[in-house]
């Protein structure tokens, strides 16, 4: 997922090793912990938090919602500085290319045996995932980084937002017409339904669809954009407050936007693009400019070590069971803690997932992709 390509060396930025740690970390171990707060004590904080921990069931925007987005948007952010460095390096355009190729097929082909490619039962497969959306994202967006300008990846990022409204908004569908931004009755369902193989994760829709691939390259470039940026000339401090008024300026165009073509995480709308690429860029803006223009970096240490291998927890946590393992440490006394078993369980497994990073961090071991 993108921490190959300058581990901790001088130059690199520190700040988005930390948040892309930050958003995995949530994702794998602090959405758990927030989600069993209500059986401590069900009052109302306790209970937003642990809602913001799942995903909306359709219009409207929770924390969780943003993990994905924020990671593309990373990817994205990090490709100038790794396109740069590996022609710098002496990369001929050739073996970029391979690069960037063969890296968009491993990460395809991950997403699939997450999926049990490799149980060869195609009965119920489904060929969609998080890591075939990133790899999409990816290999478009770096095609895109090499062969166009600055202006060129904007105006492109621009038009396939633009693009996916109009498309969703004018372009009827049989037994519903043009504009149904419903489950069942909108275009991205229609198209998943004709042209999508295998199994459509929800029901009418898949939320990982074709149509939408539209919307992640759109993130990614945004990303793009932003990385090029941290790469000028400008000062650090201009840096990260340009950085945030750009991402509050596409928050602001997000929830504008929400009138025409709602926000809806399931469909990666329009609108929900904007809305995340800005907060995306907001975050970024905050940690650079507290990580790598102030120098306060001790804090982020924990974040770093998830962001170096990102990829590695994302599969293991899929892989291996820290439950099971955690429990063969605390059986003989968790079962008398009472309605804190839920949270100290989860706060357990998050401890034991960051060690397991910490012991590959020592070892110096990371999984490229």
């Amino acid at each position: 997922m993108g921490t190959d390509d300058n581990k901790s060396e001088e130059g690199r930025l520190v700040s988005l090793d930390a948040l892309r740690g930050l958003d995995m970390l949530f994702l794998v171990g602090i959405a758990g912990v927030f989600q069993a707060l209500p059986t401590l004590s069900d009052n109302a904080l306790f209970n937003w938090l642990a809602d913001q921990c799942e995903h909306t069931p359709w219009h409207g925007f929770h924390l969780y919602d943003l993990i994905f987005p924020l990671f593309i948007f990373m990817v994205g952010v990090s490709l100038p500085f790794a396109l740069t460095k590996r022609l710098q390096k002496g990369y001929s355009r050739k073996k970029l290319y391979i690069h960037i190729i063969k890296r968009s097929l491993l990460l395809f082909f991950l997403g699939l045996v997450l999926n049990g490619f490799l149980g060869f039962d195609f009965s119920d497969f489904g060929y969609t995932g998080v890591l075939q959306r990133i790899a999409t994202a990816y290999f478009f967006s770096a095609l895109i980084v090499m062969n166009t300008d600055i202006k060129t990846q904007a105006f492109i990022a621009g038009a396939l937002l633009i693009s996916y409204w109009l498309l969703m908004i004018l372009v009827p569908v049989p037994g519903f017409g043009p504009g149904v931004i419903t489950p069942e009755g909108n275009l991205h369902a229609f198209i998943d339904q004709k042209f999508l193989p295998g199994k459509l994760y929800n029901g009418s829709y898949d939320e990982d669809g074709i149509l939408q691939q539209l919307s992640s390259i759109a993130v990614c470039l945004s990303g793009v954009l932003s990385g090029h940026w941290l790469r000028t000339a400008n000062s650090p401090g201009k840096k990260a407050l340009g950085l945030g008024i750009a991402g509050l300026g596409s928050v602001i165009a997000g929830l504008i936007w929400n009138f025409s073509f709602p926000i809806i995480f399931r469909l990666w709308s329009s609108s929900y693009a904007m809305l995340t690429i800005g907060l995306s860029a907001m975050m970024l803006s905050l940690f650079y400019w507290i990580i790598d223009v102030r120098g306060y970096k001790k804090w982020a240490f924990p974040f770093v070590v998830v962001g170096l291998n990102s990829i590695t927890i994302y599969l293991a946590v899929r892989f291996l069971d820290f439950g099971a393992f955690v429990n063969m440490f605390v059986y003989g006394f968790i079962d008398h803690l009472g309605v804190a078993k839920p949270v100290f369980m989860s706060l357990c497994i998050l401890v034991t997932e960051w060690l397991f990073l910490y012991f590959l961090y020592r070892k110096k071991t990371f999984l490229k992709v």
